[in-house]
């Protein structure tokens, strides 16, 4: 770690447990009341309002151009999942959970199959509606579906839209924007699956493989992106636009949760379990929930034994100034997704006050796990996703709790890699 931090963290438990990559539980020192906590995200519930806004508008776009999406009006939402069989094994392997445990399905997102559907989507959008009303192609009044023309897309093609990633979010922006007609590029680290950077070449995608983490792939888009002069970088470590995209699921859960009668209050409190990488997606799905249950839910976030990221700077307090590599982790795990060395300053800034608790889990944990779920519920999850599922014997003994675990992605994976998953498990 950083030379002059060394000393105080030398005989720090935690950090200890850490630098042996051994599964650490972490209740967050930081936490306060969201009254007291909100002002540090720079957002109110008026931007994720908006956000919600411009994902309407865009809809008849969505459904016409993914037909997928058109039971579900053009609105890119998952589903909820009661999951009883996979409680009962959790409550006789370890703590008997008092309370009821749902999954939410955004593994089964249309469009990019993960939680990153969500921002990653939603700032293609927002850019593309910044030009296309500057250029008069459309107004805010207009049926968005007229944008999936030959006209629009020679517009667009004018522009790029780069990302760096690990994988998901590089399938939601490189897909969305290549569907539009902008020049799509996405830099991905060592850690993306080969199936990840097919589905985005068959999407008309061009992608960039770098040998390094995510780090690098992240730096060298951001700077062949500034470079020019009608690039647009989409920067998960600091983005408001995506923030706002991943809180916009806090509303519609709420909304979900009324129309099945689930009532959540401080009697019957909300447990949610979020799978972190840089921090963008768990981070702005926590504000949303916030925004939507106040102190009533409580969000934990889960991340590999070597890339706990998000922990060590919220814990440290250092957040984008500590990489796991400082503390002598490696950076690799199964967990493409959440294989992140340095966790987002922007995200750890807003919401350290707001979390509940963080934990890590192992890689052969999360590979148990994928089996476990399929068995037992038939849900198609990858690695990452599971992470979420390790954290709920944490809390399994509070009383009268809905428990709910992010499932951030899986169902796109080719049918060939889930089975060489699941035989590895």
């Amino acid at each position: 770690m950083p030379t002059m931090f060394a000393q105080q963290y030398n005989n720090d438990l935690l950090i200890q447990k850490l630098q042996a990559a051994t599964p650490v539980f972490w209740r967050n020192n930081k936490l306060t009341t969201f009254n007291k906590a909100s002002a540090d995200v720079g957002l109110t519930l008026a931007d994720v309002e908006q956000a919600q806004a411009r994902l309407k508008r865009f809809a008849p776009y969505i459904q016409k151009v993914f037909p997928e999406t058109i039971a579900c009006g053009g609105i890119i939402e998952s589903a909820f999942y009661r999951t009883a069989k996979l409680r009962q094994a959790l409550s006789e392997s370890g703590t008997p959970i008092q309370g009821e445990l749902y999954l939410k399905a955004d593994n089964e997102l249309p469009i990019s199959g993960s939680i990153k559907a969500r921002g990653g989507i939603y700032e293609v959008l927002q850019y593309a509606e910044q030009l296309a009303l500057k250029q008069g192609l459309i107004s805010e009044t207009d049926d968005y579906s007229k944008l999936d023309s030959e006209a629009c897309r020679k517009f667009f093609s004018q522009y790029s839209i780069a990302v760096g990633s690990t994988g998901n979010l590089g399938l939601s922006i490189g897909i969305m924007s290549a569907k539009l007609g902008f020049q799509a590029q996405v830099h991905m680290s060592a850690d993306a699956k080969q199936w990840k950077k097919d589905m985005l070449r068959a999407n008309g995608v061009q992608v960039f493989e770098y040998e390094g983490d995510y780090g690098q792939a992240v730096e060298n888009g951001r700077k062949l992106s500034e470079a020019d002069a009608y690039g647009y970088f989409v920067d998960d470590e600091n983005s408001k636009h995506l923030f706002v995209g991943y809180a916009v699921a806090g509303l519609r859960l709420k909304q979900q949760f009324e129309q099945a009668g689930i009532e959540i209050n401080a009697d019957r409190p909300l447990y949610v379990y979020l799978p972190c990488g840089v921090g963008g997606g768990p981070g702005g799905v926590a504000f949303g929930l916030k925004l939507a249950f106040g102190d009533d839910v409580h969000c934990i976030f889960a991340e590999p034994v070597q890339s706990p990221c998000m922990l060590l700077g919220i814990y440290t307090g250092l957040h984008d100034q500590i990489s796991v590599q400082d503390i002598g982790l490696s950076n690799h795990t199964i967990a493409d997704g959440l294989a992140v060395g340095r966790a987002s300053g922007f995200v750890g800034h807003a919401m350290q006050r707001s979390l509940e608790a963080f934990y890590t889990v192992e890689d052969t944990t999360l590979n148990k796990l994928v089996r476990q779920v399929y068995q037992l519920e038939g849900l198609k999850l990858e690695p990452s996703a599971c992470a979420g599922i390790a954290g709920v014997q944490h809390f399994a003994e509070v009383d009268n709790a809905l428990h709910l675990v992010w499932a951030t992605g899986g169902n796109m994976m080719p049918d060939d890699v889930f089975e060489a998953l699941l035989h590895k498990a």
